[in-house]
C-alpha cells in the first residue's frame, strides 16, 4: 500500500532546457536499458559535457548497447514530496579511448570495477522533466 501524496502537490512539466540544467546539476541517476525484452535499471554516475551525457554504470557494455537507445533518469525528491525528475533518451556508445576512459574513471566514482564497469556516451535526442512542487498561493486574493 502506498502513502497518499501530500496535499496540494503538483507535478509540472519543465522545458527541455531546464531539464538539461537539472540533469547537469546532479551527479547520480539510473541507467535504463532492455535486456532479453525486460527493462534493467542500474545505478550510475554521470557528467554532462559538450551536450553529451557521460555515464559510468555497473553494466556489461554489450548488454546496454542493444538496438534500442538508452534512457538515463535522475531525480531529487525531498521527504516532503517536492523535487524534480528528468529522463534523457538517445543512442549511446562505449568510451574505448584509453586516455578518455582514464579521465572519466578519475572524474566519475563507480560502484564496481572490472568487466561490469562501463563508460557510456549518451547522445540525448529526447529530454523531459517534471518539478514536484506546492502551488503558489497569492496573498490578498
Amino acid at each position: 500500500m502506498t502513502a497518499p501524496a501530500p496535499a496540494g502537490l503538483r507535478m509540472m512539466e519543465v522545458s527541455g532546457t531546464e531539464a538539461l540544467w537539472l540533469l547537469e546539476g546532479a551527479t547520480q541517476g539510473r541507467l535504463v536499458y532492455l535486456q532479453r525484452q525486460q527493462a534493467v535499471i542500474r545505478p550510475a554516475t554521470h557528467v554532462m559535457e559538450y551536450g553529451r551525457l557521460i555515464v559510468r554504470a555497473p553494466v556489461q557494455a554489450a548488454a546496454a548497447l542493444g538496438r534500442a537507445g538508452l534512457t538515463y533518469q535522475a531525480d531529487e525528491i525531498h521527504p516532503v514530496g517536492t523535487g524534480w525528475t528528468v529522463s534523457a533518451y538517445g543512442p549511446a556508445d562505449v568510451i574505448n579511448d584509453p586516455d578518455e576512459a582514464a579521465h572519466y574513471r578519475r572524474t566519475l566514482p563507480g560502484w564496481s570495477h572490472g568487466p561490469h564497469d562501463t563508460l557510456l556516451r549518451l547522445h540525448p535526442q529526447s529530454v523531459s522533466g517534471f518539478r514536484l512542487a506546492r502551488p503558489v498561493h497569492r496573498v490578498g486574493r
